[in-house]
């Protein structure tokens, strides 16, 4: 399939760049607030995909995106749910803890999301791209040529190297493995903004994102998200989705780590070098 890119042009001022709101209405909340502290408008924040996840407020989270405005582009589970399909797509290894959470948490999405929503996930993009501070900026999901990869910070350059190709730019902006860094190759840029529904696995509640800046040349600066996460817990609980993700809410440690690679397990509950 052809992938669709949308081209933003050149930005200027401050930008707000986020992921995986999850169907956690809190947290997008608190960044639609963030936005507002920092004067930044819908149209300068852009969500890196998976507005629907894993928490228990999808119609409510999705309509609330809308309402705001900003960018998006699609995650693989937006791709799924549109294209009607019975997994999130996740690419988690089959059998293993997270694959069977998904199954309770992506039919819940499915079930309790409008058929409208179909057709706003069919208006979004596969990547977003735009030129900012001297930069050419790439926006993927987890890179430019496969939704559901997942790239760490201790990932191979060989396996961002081709994103940067596809894309014709300098800088990539990811989502997906839910886990914010920044790493950097001679004057190659991979930004993760980190996700906004769920901890980043350092044992704090608050979540991650970015926020562009190009007062003095191009700066990215991950902030943290403080956001009501027990009320994100209350309704996870009621709609009985998996108790073991309410639980990483409330103590920002992941239930397991099976889609991480060993450097990145070796940090789970410590803080973030950002």
């Amino acid at each position: 399939m052809v992938q669709k890119v949308k081209d933003l042009g050149h930005k200027s001022g401050k930008m707000l760049i986020f992921g995986g709101v999850y169907s956690n209405l809190q947290a997008l909340e608190a960044v639609i607030q963030l936005a507002d502290e920092h004067n930044i408008a819908p149209e300068n924040c852009i969500c890196t995909g998976d507005i629907i996840g894993y928490c228990g407020q999808p119609q409510e989270t999705l309509d609330s995106f809308k309402n705001w405005g900003a960018y998006s582009i699609l995650g693989n589970v937006e791709i799924q749910l549109r294209d009607g399909q019975e997994d999130c797509g996740c690419d988690f290894t089959a059998g293993s803890r997270c694959d069977g959470f998904s199954e309770i948490w992506y039919a819940f999405a499915k079930a309790n999301l409008s058929s409208s929503s179909k057709q706003y996930f069919n208006t979004l993009p596969d990547h977003i791209t735009f030129q900012y501070a001297g930069r050419n900026i790439g926006v993927v999901h987890g890179s430019a040529d496969q939704v559901s990869q997942f790239i760490f910070k201790s990932s191979d350059w060989a396996e961002k190297i081709e994103s940067y190709q596809d894309l014709v730019v300098d800088t990539i902006i990811a989502g997906h493995c839910g886990l914010p860094f920044k790493d950097r190759y001679e004057n190659l840029l991979w930004l993760n903004p980190g996700v906004i529904g769920m901890p980043a696995n350092d044992g704090t509640t608050n979540t991650w994102a970015m926020i562009l800046d190009d007062t003095n040349g191009f700066k990215a600066t991950h902030i943290p998200v403080i956001y009501d996460h027990q009320t994100a817990i209350h309704h996870m609980r009621k709609n009985h989705l998996p108790k073991e993700y309410a639980v990483t809410l409330e103590t920002g440690i992941w239930d397991n780590m099976e889609i991480l690679p060993q450097q990145e397990r070796l940090l789970q509950g410590k803080s973030l070098d950002l």
